[in-house]
């Protein structure tokens, strides 16, 4: 026997006698091996470089956002401003005032609407293994356009005040999950009934909503449209610390389970055999969705094209891993609803266009691009 403790016989040729060896040796090849680690430490570090790129534009935007309005405030004071107030060192309270009761509370509602709706988006195609999954998709946004719909129309609500609508809109963003997770036991649990069912229920709504709509007064149909096509005007800044918790609160359970994410897609069946439940975390990867998205469309309405153009194009860039897909696409849905904002306030000034009609103009035709230049790599 040689050193290798490969036998000394003359049918065995040197390259496998230098391969036993390799693999055998307690560091096989310094130089491949350091080779993968520095392609690896690229392969992350262009992941957080994006995120931060996206995290840099989102700073710059707000900046630009707070300049918008009657009352000048130059970009250049913006974050002056901001400080002071942090610091408690106020110099002009006017502008102090209009930025932090007025401008910014709509500018912060912004972020973390971008951002729950492109999370929402991001685990919904991850888990259903379908590109085209996201919160309207799968009937949430239209169970809580109804809810809003029959507050507006009829002044039903479960909720008091101005609560009425929210409230209405979050218990019935609800609905079309029990009715997906009961098909779905009826049935299985496989992605395509579960995305199915969602469709359904999303038709079915959006006809109570018509058919209620063809019954409103003038100045309640004005308030539906407004609402069915979302508006970050239809919140306020006693509504921010709710909004705030909840998406934050989801943004982060969700991140927990990012790793396990990727598994599923690997299949029920090789999901299974490496530990991993997966009919039980799709189900609860629904339930978070739907709480994150119906916290946020309660407040804005439905603002649409966010949960499914974002998740597309952070794919492109740093590819489908989850754990780093989910922080990505908060930062870059932030980054876009916050421009999309700005643009809609700004275009058609003195008139400012709702959010959602932006973010359908932006987004429509940068979908039908990814569409025909998407790489079926990205989804296999």
């Amino acid at each position: 026997m040689n050193d290798n403790n490969v036998p000394d016989d003359p049918l065995i040729k040197d390259v496998v006698r230098r391969s036993v060896g390799i693999w055998t040796s307690e560091d096989p090849c310094p130089e491949i091996t350091e080779r993968i680690s520095e392609g690896y430490r690229v392969y992350v570090m262009r992941k957080w470089m994006f995120i931060a790129a996206c995290i840099a534009a989102t700073a710059v935007a707000v900046g630009y956002s707070v300049t918008i309005g009657n009352y000048h405030i130059p970009f250049t004071d913006v974050y002056g401003i901001i400080w002071a107030h942090l610091t408690g060192d106020v110099g002009n309270p006017t502008e102090d005032s209009i930025v932090f009761n007025l401008r910014l509370p709509r500018i912060l509602i912004a972020i973390f609407s971008g951002m729950g709706l492109a999370v929402a988006g991001a685990v919904m195609q991850s888990t259903l293994m379908n590109p085209l999954a996201d919160p309207y998709t799968t009937g949430l946004s239209s169970g809580a356009g109804l809810g809003a719909t029959i507050a507006i129309v009829t002044g039903i609500s479960l909720g008091m005040g101005r609560y009425g609508i929210v409230t209405n809109a979050f218990l019935f963003a609800l609905i079309p999950m029990f009715v997906i997770l009961f098909v779905s036991k009826i049935k299985n649990s496989s992605p395509t009934t579960m995305i199915m069912a969602g469709i359904a229920v999303m038709y079915i709504f959006n006809a109570f909503s018509t058919l209620l709509s063809l019954w409103a007064e003038p100045e309640k149909l004005q308030r539906v449209y407004e609402w069915t096509v979302g508006s970050l005007a239809l919140a306020d800044k006693a509504d921010l610390p709710i909004m705030a918790v909840s998406v934050t609160v989801c943004l982060v359970v969700l991140q927990l389970i990012s790793g396990r994410l990727d598994i599923l897609s690997l299949g029920d069946e090789n999901a299974k055999s490496l530990g991993v439940d997966a009919e039980n975390l799709r189900m609860a990867c629904l339930v978070i969705v739907t709480f994150l998205t119906a916290s946020i469309v309660s407040f804005t309405g439905l603002i649409g094209f966010i949960g499914l153009v974002a998740p597309h194009i952070v794919r492109i860039v740093i590819g489908p891993d989850n754990r780093y897909l989910l922080p990505a696409s908060a930062a870059f849905g932030a980054m876009f609803l916050v421009i999309a904002d700005a643009a809609g306030r700004v275009l058609f000034a003195p008139a400012i266009i709702q959010v959602g009609v932006i973010t359908a103009m932006l987004g429509g035709p940068l979908f039908l691009w990814l569409v025909l230049k998407r790489n079926s790599v990205v989804w296999g």
